[in-house]
């Protein structure tokens, strides 16, 4: 009898603790991976081949804090169309896998040669599982500039340079390269989003978009 009642006794107490135990959360943060689809390796040449080694190199990857934001770089990017860009390049890379919800989503990105200030260069679309979509516009002058600077070089007015380096190529010209961060923050947070598509909205514009990482955060 007092057995039984022991066993009982055992049982309540594991029933109890496994219903008190907490659901398993989502990682705070997530490094969406890029890998498979990206078509530019870091040490060969971004959009053109008028000047050897113009790459990203010098770019340290893995995980790297840059300014107050937190990237996964791997061993290539995504390089869009356009009529500076020599070789196959595609208009749209579609897929990134994402596979969760996120209240923000947070871009490392830049583009080669320059564009009038306020063109929309490219375009993030967001795919639910909903099959619903919202798009999230690149903009020339305010998220990005050419990645080649010089000193009297206006910055965007609202994306942020988060890396600063130099290859051989704007070593020759004294310029340095920069990567800049755009945050985006999900209007929808609780609705799952299944994939991220890339897409160059001008494919015969000089700028030429490119993505280099991707993280998604809950905070």
């Amino acid at each position: 009898m007092i057995r039984s009642l022991f066993a009982f006794a055992l049982c309540v107490i594991a029933t109890t603790w496994i219903s008190a135990a907490p659901a398993p959360k989502t990682d705070p943060i997530q490094f969406i991976s890029l890998k498979g689809k990206t078509n530019v390796k870091m040490d060969e040449n971004l959009h053109s081949d008028h000047f050897p080694n113009n790459n990203l190199k010098t770019l340290p990857t893995g995980k790297q804090k840059l300014g107050d934001l937190t990237f996964e770089i791997g061993d290539g990017i995504l390089q869009l169309a356009s009529s500076s860009v020599m070789g196959e390049k595609p208009k749209k890379i579609e897929g990134l896998k994402v596979d969760r919800s996120a209240r923000k989503l947070h871009f490392l990105q830049g583009t080669g040669y320059k564009a009038e200030d306020d063109a929309v260069i490219a375009k993030y679309i967001i795919n639910y599982d909903d099959k619903t979509t919202t798009e999230i516009e690149v903009v020339y002058g305010k998220d990005v500039v050419d990645w080649w600077t010089h000193p009297d070089q206006k910055a965007p007015t609202k994306g942020k340079a988060v890396w600063e380096g130099e290859n051989e190529a704007s070593k020759g010209f004294e310029a340095k390269i920069k990567l800049y961060s755009m945050t985006w923050e999900n209007p929808k947070p609780d609705k799952r989003i299944s994939t991220i598509d890339f897409v160059a909205t001008n494919p015969e514009q000089s700028a030429a978009p490119f993505c280099v990482a991707i993280t998604a955060s809950d905070k």
